[in-house]
């Protein structure tokens, strides 16, 4: 039976933070089963974390063959999953697959262009993986660039 990863963090204010802290310098073991991350709210947390993916499907997605599809979609901009299977010399069928694997982890998005063409853009800046070898408490993090309007 798959284990089904879950996010582990904590939401509150400063105020919870700094009586949690205080909590746990008087009694460590308090802290045993408690998130290692705070966020002030679940906006942030999910701005923060960026994805759902557990770490061993992270590990797995971001094989040495789908760093350089990675590096070739950041690089080239190509226009359409077709251009995209020319320039990585893999099948369309298979790169859509791994594609949307990685729309999902939060890694790539779609650009819409004629008719039903869409071209793969790099969303994501860096993948972090943070393992807790003794327990539960392993994250994955997406960072992404800040995308900057017109108005600032």
């Amino acid at each position: 039976m798959k284990e089904e990863f879950k996010m582990t963090y904590k939401t509150g204010s400063i105020g919870d933070f700094m009586r949690w802290t205080k909590q746990v310098v008087t009694d460590p073991v308090a802290a045993k089963d408690t998130p290692k991350r705070w966020f002030d709210s679940e906006e942030t947390a999910a701005k923060s974390l960026g994805t759902s993916a557990s770490p061993e499907a992270m590990v797995k997605l971001l094989s040495a063959e789908n760093l350089v599809l990675l590096h070739i979609i950041g690089t080239e901009r190509p226009d359409s999953l077709r251009a995209l299977a020319a320039l990585a010399h893999r099948k369309e069928s298979n790169l859509s697959r791994t594609l949307k694997k990685m729309r999902e982890a939060g890694i790539v998005d779609f650009e819409v262009g004629a008719g039903r063409m869409r071209a793969p853009r790099l969303i994501a800046r860096r993948v972090t993986l943070d393992l807790d070898l003794m327990g539960p408490g392993s994250v994955v993090s997406i960072e992404r660039p800040e995308i900057r309007s017109d108005n600032s």
